[in-house]
């Protein structure tokens, strides 16, 4: 039989026999490589922005970034305060855990004064008028060894008052 090659087995070769369960094994490896991938797709590992909205009679506070993160993951947040009555010294107040293990390219538009108050980003947004709409972006970039979750609130003060506080957390994953 010179049409095959030596060594060639035709019924173990060709027709496969005692393999049956060979593919199998690709499809189940195919699928432990696909399960990230749907899993990110699922916004399991973040980057999805979401927005809290928390009001007082003063003010309206909308925070929108996302809840969930991967390290190296640049975003953007915003902050909205929307003024019921006359804000004189309006001031939004970030726990460490918007900063830390996180870095900080910039805040659009600058605010009236930066300041740290016992490990509190403080931004002064200044005279908010009543009716007026004021909304800052800060673009931040997650650490990559940073990992966990964390505490984000935003107070909003009017001077020394404080106005309200928006909760939200963070969860950093690998």
């Amino acid at each position: 039989m010179a049409d095959r090659p030596d060594e060639i087995v035709l019924s173990r070769h060709r027709d496969l026999n005692g393999r049956q369960w060979h593919p199998w094994v690709r499809r189940g490896l195919l699928g432990i490589v696909a399960v990230p991938i749907v899993l990110g797709l699922a916004n399991v590992f973040g980057q999805r922005q979401s927005a809290a909205s928390t009001s007082a009679p003063a003010a309206t506070l909308s925070v929108n970034a996302p809840s969930r993160v991967r390290g190296g993951l640049l975003y953007t947040a915003s902050f909205t305060v929307r003024a019921h009555a006359e804000l004189k010294k309006a001031t939004l107040i970030l726990d460490p855990g918007w900063i830390d293990g996180m870095q900080v390219n910039s805040i659009n538009p600058q605010p009236v004064d930066e300041a740290s108050r016992q490990g509190r980003m403080v931004l002064d947004l200044g005279h908010v008028p009543a009716g007026r709409l004021v909304r800052y972006w800060i673009e931040f970039q997650v650490n990559p060894t940073t990992v966990g979750r964390r505490r984000q609130n935003v107070e909003l003060d009017d001077g020394g008052t404080k106005i309200l506080i928006a909760r939200r957390t963070l969860t950093v994953y690998p």
